[in-house]
């Protein structure tokens, strides 16, 4: 490049000058990372809620350094309101380096300091640049490094992308709730093991969902609490090198004004929070718990589903789309597909993270880019998928009578004979109808067990999907705890 182009300007780092393009608000070190690390191709700017994280905490800490005449208000203004503006989302394009980069994020660090010393000295009347006369090093990343500000603003992103992520599965379980209460007298066959079992409604199934989900958002829950710990003043090892010790207590403060967050404390042991990441591999295992889940729940309604004619097809799921570019008629399942396929990734990511957790080696974990970018890549796609499930999936599920009819052909029901008539004769019956095809209550009334009025209340399949309540069958009489 010609040094005298005026497109162009100039910057110095140890490694030596560089020209970096006039009109860019970054400066030499994103430059070296746009050369070193075009890995993923994913841009830190494909991650807005991270940038404007990083932003909020390079705003409470210039202004804790504010608070102690560490920096000057002038310059302190322009940083401020430069942070604000990033925050309201302007100048997002401008954090351009790869979402993977050695370093342990210092990449994102100095394209986050270069950014705002370079927009703070237009501010100023200067032109674009991260030098002088506020400087990306001294002024902007006074008091910090890296190795506190890079985790804190990962933490804080998670923090918000849990709570979005909390909403959409509140409207999942939301759905999956009123159709427990739609589905309550709804009748169908229960199965263990692929094989019959005894009847069930369709509602409890439905409800069993929902409770399964209930228990990830209490658990998203306490992951959000664990990750209100940061480590702002620890600087490089967690020795607090060059912060003011009241910079730290300022900066806690600024940070939850800033944040919005007010629980967010400096961590007891700011050494153990900066070289340790076992907070995100906490996080992200409930994420995998909820992949989990969501995977089984699709794999249920694929199964209840499946026929029309050679399936269950207890249950009708919305058409969304032809399923076969061969087969007319055909629609497949692929709401449920997708989120199943979002949960096999939700659990990839989980394993990269746990690795690089365990990778870290002594005083940092260097590997924390990674971390951040697939912890962040498994929020995306589960806050995307959730809401598709439940509007294009769950809230249009239907009965089909037809396929839910052979729960009162069931060998299942003999189940409830058992307490009467002895496991044994039970047994002895339910050969009978399997190698016959013929009823239990046939057989039964033919062997003179029990009488038909009787039967007819053991064998009710509302009555077996109330185990415990009263009016369900427990002895070998005609006693029933029933109110009426």
């Amino acid at each position: 490049m010609n040094p005298d182009d005026p497109q162009y300007r100039e910057e110095s780092d140890l490694l030596g000058t560089r020209q970096i393009p006039k009109d860019a608000y970054w400066g030499i070190q994103t430059l070296r990372a746009q050369e070193n690390f075009g890995v993923s191709l994913v841009r830190l700017y494909n991650y807005s809620t991270l940038v404007k994280t990083m932003a909020m905490v390079k705003k409470a800490c210039t202004q804790a350094n504010q608070d102690l005449g560490h920096i000057s208000t002038e310059f302190a203004e322009a940083i401020i309101q430069t942070c604000d503006e990033i925050i309201a989302g302007e100048l997002e394009d401008q954090f351009d380096v790869d979402m993977l980069q050695g370093g342990a994020g210092t990449s994102t660090n100095m394209c986050t300091n270069e950014v705002i010393a370079s927009r703070a000295n237009e501010i100023l009347g200067e032109s674009r640049n991260t030098m002088s006369p506020i400087s990306a090093h001294d002024h902007v990343n006074l008091s910090q490094s890296t190795n506190d500000v890079y985790p804190t603003a990962i933490k804080i992103a998670t923090i918000y992308g849990l709570r979005n992520l909390s909403s959409n599965l509140q409207d999942l379980i939301d759905a999956l709730d009123e159709k427990s209460v739609e589905f309550k007298d709804t009748l169908k066959l229960g199965r263990t093991e692929m094989q019959d079992a005894v009847p069930i409604t369709l509602g409890q199934e439905f409800g069993a969902w929902s409770a399964a989900l209930k228990r990830d958002l209490k658990r998203i829950a306490s992951a959000i609490d664990i990750l209100k710990s940061h480590n702002i003043g620890a600087t490089a090892i967690g020795t607090s090198l060059n912060a003011d010790p009241e910079y730290i207590k300022l900066a806690e403060k600024h940070l939850r004004v800033v944040t919005g967050i007010e629980q967010l404390k400096t961590a007891e042991n700011l050494i153990d929070d900066t070289q340790n990441s076992d907070e995100f591999v906490h996080a992200s295992g409930l994420l995998r718990v909820l992949a989990t889940n969501l995977s089984k729940i699709c794999g249920d309604l694929i199964l209840l589903s499946s026929g029309p004619i050679g399936g269950f097809h207890e249950i009708i799921l919305p058409p969304v789309q032809p399923g076969s570019s061969i087969m007319p008629g055909k629609v497949n399942p692929v709401i449920p597909e997708m989120i199943t396929q979002v949960s096999f990734q939700v659990l990839g990511h989980d394993m990269v993270i746990s690795i690089a957790a365990q990778s870290g080696q002594l005083e940092l974990n260097a590997f924390e880019p990674v971390i951040a970018f697939n912890f962040f890549q498994a929020l995306k796609i589960l806050k995307n998928a959730i809401p598709i499930f439940t509007e294009k999936c769950v809230k249009g599920i239907k009965p089909n009578p037809q396929g839910l009819d052979i729960v009162h052909k069931s060998v299942g029901l003999v189940t409830a004979l058992n307490p009467v008539i002895g496991y044994k004769a039970a047994s002895r019956i339910a050969k009978t109808a399997l190698d016959t095809g013929r009823p239990i209550r046939e057989i039964v009334l033919e062997e003179g067990l029990l009488d038909a009025e009787w039967l007819d209340v053991i064998l009710s399949p509302k009555r077996m999907t109330q185990a415990g309540t009263p009016g369900h069958v427990h002895k070998k009489t005609k006693e029933l705890h029933d109110p009426d």
